[in-house]
């Protein structure tokens, strides 16, 4: 069995835990996460996996229980500790009996004020979680008896970092102000060398900005956010979609750009979705 974001929506609903960080923090985390498959995996004993498509940012991962499998692109990696995963690629987890996992999904994690770590040096495979976060904040985490506990600590966490090194690298203010500019408007058509000369840099500058805070290039970025809001309201709500909304000039570069978008393997089990778009592109 294989679930498949924006179209098994029910499953990512419902079978995970999913909570906002507290208000400090929503520049730099969308949301923390943690498997509740007690009962799924009973419906299904052999497993089934979960598969994402690209998105900005990165998620750590910490390791609950017993050893898993993750996907990204086409290599296969066997975890079985804690990990720092750059999303800029699309990911496929396998679940069986025995794993449990939390994660928090980035758009720009605070820990780059702290270790001045340069995130676009991490955007090919999955690293040690302990690369980025002290151990013994893992280990608090994992020692913790709920989801909400969890929640409480690294909030706590992060909220420190940011408390001690805000207004300390302009990179970070400009990469994220940028995105949530793109996200609440859906500015997709706004040139990155207008963005960069509203903050007085050159574009070259701010793709550097991008690469360092998020992994990727500024249009790259970008691009990516537009994607994954557009197939969201498509997959949520299709008889309001409109291609315009996001910038998209005409039905035929909407249909490039998701094509380009969705991994070729799991193209053939998105049929009924894409044609769905087919019915679109006639109204």
């Amino acid at each position: 069995m294989q679930h498949i974001e924006f179209f098994h929506i029910d499953h990512f609903k419902n079978d995970y835990h999913r909570v906002k960080p507290v208000k400090e923090l929503e520049g730099f985390i969308d949301f923390f996460w943690e498997t509740k498959f007690d009962e799924l995996l009973q419906q299904y004993p052999d497993g089934f996996s979960d598969a994402l498509f690209p998105n900005i940012g990165y998620t750590y991962l910490i390791n609950l229980g017993t050893p898993f499998i993750m996907q990204v692109a086409e290599k296969k990696f066997s975890m079985k500790t804690d990990g720092f995963l750059p999303r800029n690629k699309s990911i496929e987890c396998y679940h069986c009996a025995g794993n449990k996992l939390f994660g928090i999904k980035f758009k720009i994690s605070p820990i780059i004020f702290k270790t001045k770590v340069n995130f676009g040096e991490y955007r090919e495979y999955i690293y040690p979680l302990s690369y980025l976060m002290e151990q013994t904040v893992i280990d608090r985490a994992k020692k913790a008896t709920s989801f909400d506990e969890r929640v409480q600590i690294l909030n706590s966490y992060f909220q420190s970092i940011i408390e001690n090194y805000t207004g300390s690298w302009e990179a970070i203010q400009i990469v994220s102000e940028i995105l949530e500019h793109c996200n609440s408007k859906n500015d997709f058509t706004t040139s990155v060398e207008e963005f960069a000369k509203q903050y007085n840099i050159s574009a070259r500058t701010l793709h550097r900005y991008f690469e360092t805070t998020t992994s990727l290039s500024s249009k790259k970025a970008l691009q990516i956010l537009r994607i994954r809001k557009a197939v969201q309201q498509l997959a949520n709500a299709p008889a309001g979609f409109d291609y315009g909304q996001y910038g998209y000039y005409d039905y035929s570069h909407f249909c490039k750009h998701l094509k380009q978008f969705l991994r070729k393997d799991t193209i053939k089990n998105l049929q009924p979705h894409l044609q769905l778009l087919q019915k679109i592109g006639k109204k």
